[in-house]
């Protein structure tokens, strides 16, 4: 009895599986459907805002020296910043002469009676001068902190 149940039960599920194919009597003209693909396309602008905000600390620290007489007036300028720290060297002066900042090898030429402005960051820790360089005279003692 097991047995027969058994073979019924093949039977039964052949004759599923048997019916789900496809029929290939089937005519070309039943067959033909019409298929549309629509595509959409979507583009995505992004802005991005960025704000600049200036404080106090991302100020450039302002050496001022006034030469007169081809002489810092009132003596060496001393000036003391941190490493990282912007730095805009002015010097007003009554002596044509190159400005120049040693370690940094920076320079800038003042005309008599100008203002020349020499700005840089400063990126090496140590004391550096400052002087007129034709003439060898010092103006300025800066110590940049590291």
């Amino acid at each position: 009895m097991k047995k027969l149940m058994l073979v019924c039960a093949c039977l039964l599920a052949a004759t599923a599986i048997a019916g789900c194919g496809s029929d290939d009597s089937t005519t070309a003209s039943s067959m033909e459907t019409t298929t549309q693909t629509t595509t959409t396309q979507t583009t995505t602008t992004q802005t991005t805002t960025t704000d600049t905000t200036t404080t106090a600390a991302g100020k450039p620290t302002v050496v001022n020296i006034v030469v007169v007489n081809a002489a810092p007036q009132g003596g060496i300028v001393r000036q003391t910043v941190n490493k990282g720290d912007r730095v805009v060297l002015v010097v007003k002066s009554d002596v044509a002469d190159e400005i120049h900042l040693h370690g940094y090898d920076l320079s800038r030429d003042v005309m008599a009676g100008g203002t020349a402005r020499l700005p840089f960051t400063a990126t090496l820790p140590g004391r550096f001068e400052v002087e007129l360089e034709s003439r060898g005279v010092q103006i300025a003692d800066l110590t940049v902190n590291g």
